[in-house]
């Protein structure tokens, strides 16, 4: 892969960073039988790590001096009860440890983008798999695929809490009677408006997510080209080391400020959403 990678012109270079290990090639707009094999592995990586890193801090817990590990995950649970607090007004003990993990594995995912960019390609590489790992992105979030899919688990959720909390019979009475009223020839476009705001929830979800992380992944991947060591040449000009190294740091320590807000609005919208499942219209 690295031998490809160095003869490749700009425009091929960054097309080829951004294509999915995928099953097979999608040659339609929506085909649900291609698995793109890179963001399901990190997607998963992720939420172990997750998992680890929660179970890691509640066993390390203790009463007296906390550690700082322990103060920077008691700071996050802090954050998440106060916002569930102050949206979802109901039971909350399956919805802010939800909330905190979904934080956590967002932002985590996100990170991954810190990475530099021909890392994956450079490790493939040594491992000797480059002829059948032909194509790797370790953003699972800069994929639309993977956004879009934690989104929909979302509209899971959303459904789950508006019939646990309203009934089947609350919930499809307010989807045929909110917002216009529960006259008879206003059902079809009360049905049609709320089910027009569902799907608008989901897309909008996983879409601003994906357009965020997408547009951080292309600029690293420009900045990565400037000066002429997109391909790690032995370039030491000035133009390389300030493209390069002075513009791509700067922009990795913005870019965490992206990481972490991108994470929190995620957080903070399914928290949005599922109060809005337990308010009765």
């Amino acid at each position: 892969m690295a031998a490809e990678i160095e003869s490749e012109t700009p425009s091929q270079y960054i097309s080829h960073h951004l294509q999915n290990f995928s099953t097979k090639h999608q040659t339609s707009l929506f085909d649900l039988s291609v698995l793109n094999l890179d963001t399901l592995f990190w997607s998963v990586a992720m939420g172990l790590v997750t998992i680890f890193v929660l179970w890691l801090a509640a066993r390390r817990s203790t009463p007296g001096v906390p550690s700082r590990f322990q103060c920077l995950v008691e700071m996050l649970v802090e954050m998440v009860e106060d916002q569930s607090k102050s949206i979802v007004h109901g039971n909350r003990a399956f919805i802010a440890p939800l909330a905190l993990t979904v934080f956590v594995w967002v932002a985590l995912m996100n990170s991954l983008d810190l990475l530099p960019v021909d890392l994956p390609g450079r490790v493939i590489g040594w491992l000797g798999l480059s002829n059948v790992i032909t194509h790797h992105r370790i953003v699972p979030t800069a994929d639309l695929n993977g956004t879009l899919g934690i989104a929909v688990g979302v509209l899971v959720l959303m459904l789950y809490y508006s019939v646990k909390i309203k009934g089947a019979g609350g919930f499809i009475h307010e989807l045929v009677s909110a917002p216009f009223g529960a006259h008879p020839l206003l059902w079809i476009p009360n049905l049609a408006l709320n089910i027009v705001e569902f799907l608008a929830k989901t897309v909008s979800l996983g879409m601003r997510l994906f357009g965020n992380m997408y547009a951080g992944e292309l600029l690293f991947l420009l900045i990565a080209l400037l000066g002429s060591i997109w391909h790690f040449s032995a370039d030491t000009s000035v133009l390389g080391f300030v493209g390069h190294v002075i513009a791509g740091s700067a922009w990795a320590i913005f870019h965490i400020l992206i990481v972490l807000l991108q994470a929190f609005i995620f957080m903070m919208l399914t928290l949005v959403y599922i109060g809005q499942a337990h308010d009765k219209h």
